[in-house]
């Protein structure tokens, strides 16, 4: 009986590489595995967080355009396996096989996806979550508007002062509706705004467009939570236009001591873990040396809006309600005396 010979490729070229099968599976796998991620992240936050929607378009937009991309992929993977599954000529195998390079290019590709997956999940929005039987009263004599970069709050007549709020980072616009809907109800123009991708430090001029809407305001104040306060000061300190500045737990990034004229009230949380009252206490020489100083005994930095527990946060010795019936309470007598002065 004759013996059998091994197969031998003339062309040595064509023979397939050693190892490249585990490389090429890796590959598979790997981005597998990423375009998993995109399509399962912003699924999950477009349906499972209304704040997404109901938030500034930027995020939306981005998780949509993630989606397609994930969408995308998984269905060039999908073709690619059904093509590796035909019967393919010794060269085409060899073709698809992954060099060194390929493969360490592929994976840090990878890598960059679910990176940027993690930035997303990082930016989900911490959603309006008021507490039953602990919400601020709304009234009849206010009307609300909304609009994809903005909730407007006016008051029944015609208002001469105005305030924009920048939420705090992350932060659902709408978690500060309760909390400044009695400042429209004395008769002031409250503009809360959706910041882009709820970071406002991405668009600290976006209060110069809502005040422009308006040009019956005469007397203009800018404010902000957490780290919209220090994109609200970013924009009073070189607005001169801005007559009066109102920080919740917040502080200036910048010095702000030569201006004089602006009027400045910081109200703060005595438990707050994030904006602390040593860091409260630091702001002082960054403001101007007429600012008032308001400290919520007990007061947390979530207290601030109505959006449940933030992490880092400190231990509340007091309730949401009694607390934010003190901001109100301080707020309302800046923003009166403003109206005063103006």
């Amino acid at each position: 009986m004759k013996e059998t010979r091994p197969f031998r490729s003339e062309n040595p070229a064509e023979a397939p590489r050693p190892g490249a099968s585990w490389k090429s599976s890796l590959l598979t796998w790997s981005g597998a595995l990423a375009a998993a991620a995109l399509i399962v992240v912003p699924l999950w936050m477009l349906l499972g967080n209304p704040a997404v929607l109901g938030g500034h378009p930027a995020l939306p937009t981005l998780l949509v355009t993630a989606l397609a991309a994930g969408i995308l992929w998984a269905l060039s993977l999908i073709r690619h396996r059904e093509l590796t599954k035909e019967p393919q000529p010794r060269t085409y195998r060899r073709r698809g096989d992954a060099s060194t390079w390929r493969l360490v290019r592929g994976i840090a590709g990878r890598l960059t996806v679910l990176g940027i997956m993690a930035a997303l999940l990082w930016l989900n929005p911490f959603p309006h979550q008021p507490e039953p039987g602990q919400a601020l009263p709304a009234t009849a004599t206010t009307s609300s508007t909304e609009d994809a970069t903005s909730i407007t709050l006016a008051p029944a007549g015609t208002a001469a002062t105005g305030l924009v709020f920048y939420p705090g980072a992350r932060v659902d616009a709408h978690a500060y509706q309760d909390l400044l809907q009695p400042l429209a109800a004395a008769g002031h123009l409250v503009i809360i705004l959706k910041a882009p991708l709820g970071v406002s430090l991405l668009d600290t001029n976006q209060a110069r467009a809502a005040m422009n809407r308006h040009p019956e305001i005469g007397s203009w104040a800018v404010g902000g939570h957490s780290l919209g306060g220090v994109s609200a000061a970013a924009f009073a300190a070189s607005n001169p236009d801005v007559a009066g500045l109102l920080l919740f737990a917040s502080y200036p990034a910048a010095n702000m001591a030569d201006a004089p004229n602006l009027s400045v009230l910081s109200i703060s949380g005595s438990n707050d873990g994030l904006s602390t009252p040593d860091k409260i206490s630091a702001s002082r020489a960054l403001l101007p040396p007429t600012t008032t100083f308001a400290t919520v005994q007990g007061g947390v930095h979530a207290f601030f809006g109505d959006y449940g527990e933030q992490p880092g946060d400190g231990e509340p010795g007091t309730t949401r309600e009694q607390a934010q019936q003190q901001i109100v309470a301080e707020s309302l007598r800046f923003m009166d005396r403003l109206r005063t002065s103006g």
